[in-house]
């Protein structure tokens, strides 16, 4: 479990220094547009995915988690302490970034560009989308492998790249909690701290839907 918990903490890290940092640097410099922040989201998550997806799963979001136990897929006892250990990564990554941009207003920190309902829906769909191909590529709560890594990481540039400038696209309660409050900017942190985990859980409920029925075991009667 130590393992599993460090490589959620890293990875989780990973994503909220290069994401968020992206954002940063680009509203610092303006060298990275939006499409770069898009894709820079993307590859990170890619890369957590193929370094610590045999270890931990590279779930790096607590939706993701939640989830996988809704699935059957993850035990139940290990939530928290995976919740626990993304929120250490991302706080992690937000005040390191709080140190090296001290003047920026919102580390990255995702807020609605229109109303609280509309980023609400959007960010709903926008995990519910991204659980559902995670379910569809991940083999019990690991996602692993050449397939994975690039399903779940295209997902995510694509997301962020049209639903970016209204939402944010979060996708993810840690992603949006640390820079929020590192930064003081927690107004409608609500919309991104409840509508991912809604989304995910229906994801849930989507995959089975879609998912081949178990072959029937043969009655004893029927074996001849």
């Amino acid at each position: 479990m130590r393992r599993k918990l460090v490589a959620e903490a890293f990875g989780t890290f990973a994503l909220v220094f290069a994401g968020t940092g992206a954002i940063i640097v680009n509203d610092t410099f303006g060298a990275v547009t939006h499409v770069g922040i898009a894709v820079t989201f993307g590859l990170v998550v890619l890369a957590m995915i193929y370094a610590v997806g045999d270890v931990s799963g590279a779930h790096l979001n607590p939706a993701v988690t939640a989830a996988f136990a809704v699935a059957g897929r993850f035990p139940v006892g290990c939530v928290l302490p995976y919740i626990a250990a993304q929120l250490l990564g991302a706080f992690a990554a937000s005040g390191l970034l709080r140190v090296l941009f001290p003047a920026h207003g919102t580390l990255g920190a995702t807020l609605p560009a229109g109303g609280a309902g509309q980023s609400f829906t959007f960010e709903l769909l926008l995990t519910l989308i991204l659980m559902f191909v995670i379910l569809r590529v991940s083999t019990g709560a690991k996602e692993k492998g050449i397939t994975a890594g690039i399903a779940v990481g295209a997902v995510i540039a694509l997301e962020a790249m049209f639903a970016g400038p209204v939402c944010g696209a979060s996708m993810n309660p840690v992603r949006s909690l640390a820079p929020a409050v590192v930064s003081g900017r927690t107004e409608h942190l609500w919309v991104y701290l409840v509508a991912p985990p809604v989304g995910a859980l229906i994801a849930v409920v989507v995959g089975r839907l879609v998912e081949e029925p178990a072959p029937l075991e043969p009655k004893p009667e029927d074996v001849t």
